[in-house]
């Protein structure tokens, strides 16, 4: 009897278990459809400028007044997956000011900025000397900086010696007459020889040719010999005074044709293999900001300064009203044309330290990212040496914004 009870109420117990586990199995299972179902039908936006804006429905951002976009991807949206792909509205494109340029095939020229120093053109300086030992009686230029012709003596020279050797070159020239009238000609050669001999020496006083026949009209020795620059320039160094007493050699004046300027600039080492000889340079002043001037690399020092890790290059150019002045500082640009190659603007690069990105719109409204390996650039434009193709749609404004609401996604 007690089996024939047990067994039943073991199977009524069995039977109620496996109802209770049943219904609790579908009561979680609807617990969990309907939270996912909720959560998949939740949409949360946000402002691409400020992320930290969330409303549950769309609209516009309350301090930008840019459209929100979906915080949360579900799925229905065509927007491809990833960050490398964003497709803008127009609104959204106008709203983030996103402009497009096509990139090209150019020639880009390297620029070279380089610092200079104005020098005088060593092949247009002179040292005016006395070529006789006497006296300064006139002294023509009194101070540095006075301009001197080559057509005008800058000073006048009492000598002895000079006045000497004038009444030697007459007499020469009187014994030459009377030995013309001698029947013997080897004694009229020796006349010539005299006069030969006496004109030798006062063109080795300094004497100029144009003074030695004046000497032969007149008759009258000079008793001061004029001193004349051997071109026309500057004073830049002065040494003697009026009265005072020079010897043979004795440097009177230095003198500087200013007309033509040498600048030497600061090459720094890694550009020096883009500059060479011929090379056209533009030199500006930040004293004369109205003038620019043109000269031309006429030389290249041979070594290098320990110090500064820079190659001097020297530039020969025409100083128009002698503007530039000897020792003064200078900027220099000198633009040297680089291979043809894929140019674009250097907005549309954007360097995140270890890689170079641009954004290209593949089709309208739709941007995706590429790296990009980047070449020389000048103040506007940058190569690209890898990357792009002829042709390809570069964001040049609002990429950095593109990039955010990427991030975002």
């Amino acid at each position: 009897m007690q089996k024939k009870t047990v067994i039943p109420l073991l199977l009524v117990l069995l039977a109620f278990a496996g109802g209770g586990g049943w219904l609790l199995w579908q009561n979680q299972h609807s617990v969990k459809a309907t939270t996912q179902k909720t959560i998949q039908q939740r949409q949360l936006y946000t402002c691409s400028m400020h992320p930290f804006i969330i409303r549950e429905k769309p609209g516009v951002c309350p301090i930008c007044g840019m459209e929100l976009i979906k915080k949360i991807d579900t799925g229905s949206s065509d927007q491809p997956a990833g960050v490398d792909h964003l497709s803008l509205s127009p609104n959204q494109r106008v709203m983030a000011n996103v402009a497009t340029v096509e990139a090209t095939m150019e020639t880009l020229n390297k620029e070279i900025n380089a610092v200079g120093i104005v020098q005088y053109d060593q092949s247009r300086q002179a040292k005016v000397t006395a070529w006789v030992a006497g006296r300064i009686d006139r002294l023509n230029v009194n101070s540095v900086g006075a301009i001197v012709s080559k057509d005008k003596p800058v000073a006048e020279v009492y000598s002895p010696d000079l006045v000497a050797a004038q009444q030697e070159y007459l007499l020469a020239i009187r014994s030459r007459n009377q030995l013309n009238n001698s029947s013997f000609t080897s004694i009229a050669q020796n006349g010539e020889g005299l006069v030969a001999a006496a004109k030798e020496r006062l063109l080795l006083f300094g004497v100029k040719a144009s003074q030695i026949e004046s000497l032969e009209r007149n008759g009258n020795p000079k008793m001061r010999l004029p001193v004349y620059s051997p071109f026309s320039g500057i004073v830049i160094e002065k040494m003697v005074q009026q009265g005072q007493y020079v010897s043979v050699g004795e440097v009177l004046f230095n003198i500087a044709d200013l007309s033509s300027i040498w600048v030497e600039l600061e090459i720094y080492e890694n550009e020096s293999s883009y500059v060479h000889v011929g090379q056209q340079v533009e030199i500006r002043s930040q004293s004369l900001t109205q003038s620019s001037f043109t000269g031309r690399i006429s030389f290249i020092y041979p070594f290098l300064d320990p110090k500064t890790r820079t190659l001097k290059a020297r530039v020969e150019m025409a100083n128009p009203g002698i503007q530039l002045k000897p020792d003064m500082f200078v900027n220099a640009i000198i633009k040297q044309p680089l291979d043809s190659s894929i140019v674009v603007p250097v907005t549309a690069v954007m360097d995140t330290g270890k890689r170079q990105v641009v954004w290209v719109e593949s089709s309208p409204g739709m941007f995706e990212s590429r790296e990009v390996k980047v070449g020389q650039r000048n103040n506007d434009n940058v190569q690209i040496l890898s990357g792009l193709n002829p042709g390809d749609k570069v964001a040049v404004s609002g990429g950095y914004l593109i990039d955010s609401e990427s991030q975002l996604k």
